[in-house]
């Protein structure tokens, strides 16, 4: 059980690492961008897309976490 909670705390942190570091070099270009070019609406529209799928990845990659603790339980009950 103990391994299990320890799984669950490592993909807990990558996913919080992965998120921050998404969201900083998004912060980054978004600020570039905009003082470059004063932040025009098709460039407001691509980064919303590209929040979009980034968000829709690690929703992904949280489903596939809960899989794997739900697989690594099964195996310690057993």
């Amino acid at each position: 059980m103990t391994s299990v909670f320890i799984v669950a705390i490592v993909f807990g942190s990558i996913l919080t690492f992965v998120a921050i570091v998404c969201g900083t070099v998004l912060a980054i270009i978004k600020t570039r961008r905009s003082g470059l070019t004063g932040g025009s609406g098709k460039n407001q529209s691509e980064e919303a897309r590209v929040i979009q799928e980034i968000y829709q990845g690690l929703s992904r990659m949280e489903e596939r976490i809960d899989a794997l603790e739900t697989i690594l339980m099964d195996k310690q009950d057993k």
